[in-house]
């Protein structure tokens, strides 16, 4: 077995071995010098018991080679840069789709879930302007500002960062997502194929959303939100933090606000973001688009013709109709857009409107828009 094979397995058992995380994974080679001796220590202590075995490793790497997935190793010359300075580098990083894109220029763009059609919009339009000066974009693949971050960059660039395994899609209705992101883009996940996402496992993400990022851009969240946990990472990790403030009356913005409060770039455009990024004072690296040449990984499936879902999600939209409360935010919203994000016809989500409008939960204003009356 050539030696970096035999260190690659190294990595992978270190890694997986029980009470070993990315810190002390990071801890045991400094000490040792590499992974294999890093291994063969464990083995002559006391806690051998706990050290993952040499098929486990070649198993985990023989499930990631099945799908087409490549396998990074912290210290490898692929391996991100951005994500290996951090102080919790994930020991192994899979990935399944473009790897040029980790060259890029990249902003993490998070939100809220429960995204107002404002909010969507308004994602839409700084992820394109943002595509167009060629910043790839990092997301969770969550719903919400993350689906409309995603479908908004596929053809600029875009990378998905996974709670579970590459080969788990969550949530299940992003599947048409999830396979453009393959053929178009890059996925990638610290956790071994097959595994389901548990809650503990989002904040390990966020740290890997931010690492991979120059700077991370915050768009409606609330106060208690997985989106503030990677803010606050960007911020250990030394990230520039983006936000875009809203209306004081929507919990949605409550978040954003605060981090503006607290010292965060306000960002109303592109053109806002771009400007930080590049600043001679602030970074070194100018501005770049993704690479032209692309090493690409194989892909699960890829998609041979769009259905009429990926049209939806190309458009930034939800896979399934939405209550128009939930769209609606205290910034009016255009009825075209409503249309667009809610399904159906004009004339039925105008009565429902006038409804609410008689409710004294809608606001109508000139020029056709809307808003929610908190």
């Amino acid at each position: 077995m050539p030696a970096n094979d035999t260190q690659r397995l190294a990595k992978v058992r270190l890694a997986r071995s029980q009470g070993i995380g990315p810190v002390t994974f990071t801890k045991l080679i400094e000490m040792h010098g590499d992974a294999v001796n890093a291994i063969d220590a464990l083995l002559d202590g006391p806690h051998a018991r706990k050290v993952a075995s040499l098929d486990q490793a070649k198993a985990e790497l023989a499930a990631a080679a099945k799908i087409g997935a490549a396998t990074l190793c912290l210290g490898d010359s692929e391996y991100p840069e951005r994500l290996a300075a951090i102080a919790d580098a994930p020991p192994l990083l899979h990935c399944l789709g473009n790897l040029s894109l980790l060259e890029a220029r990249i902003v993490a763009v998070v939100g809220a879930r429960n995204a107002s059609g404002a909010g969507l919009k308004l994602t839409r339009s700084i992820v394109g302007g943002l595509g167009e000066a060629g910043v790839c974009i990092s997301s969770g693949l969550a719903r919400g500002i993350d689906t409309a971050a995603h479908a908004a960059a596929l053809d600029t660039g875009t990378i998905a960062c996974l709670a579970g395994g590459l080969d788990v899609i969550y949530p299940p209705e992003n599947k048409q997502l999830y396979e453009n992101v393959i053929a178009k883009g890059l996925l990638v996940s610290e956790m071994p194929i097959g595994t389901k996402p548990q809650a503990r496992h989002f904040p390990r993400r966020n740290r890997i959303i931010s690492g991979l990022s120059d700077g991370v851009l915050v768009i409606e969240a609330a106060t208690r939100s997985g989106s503030l946990i990677t803010a606050r990472l960007a911020g250990e990790q030394g990230r520039d933090i983006f936000a875009v403030p809203g209306s004081p009356l929507d919990p949605r913005s409550a978040g954003a606000n605060r981090l503006i409060k607290d010292g965060a770039i306000l960002a109303r455009n592109a053109e806002d973001i771009i400007s930080e990024l590049t600043s001679p004072t602030l970074h070194k690296k100018k501005l770049k688009p993704a690479p032209a040449k692309t090493r690409k990984t194989t892909a699960l499936q890829a998609p041979h013709q769009a259905s009429s879902q990926a049209t939806s999600l190309a458009q930034g939209q939800p896979n399934n109709p939405r209550d128009l409360m939930t769209i609606l935010s205290p910034s009016p919203i255009h009825i075209d857009e409503i249309v667009l994000l809610k399904g159906g016809t004009a004339d039925t989500i105008l009565a429902e409107l006038q409804l609410l409008e008689l409710d004294g939960k809608v606001a109508r204003h000139s020029g056709g828009r809307f808003s929610r009356i908190v």
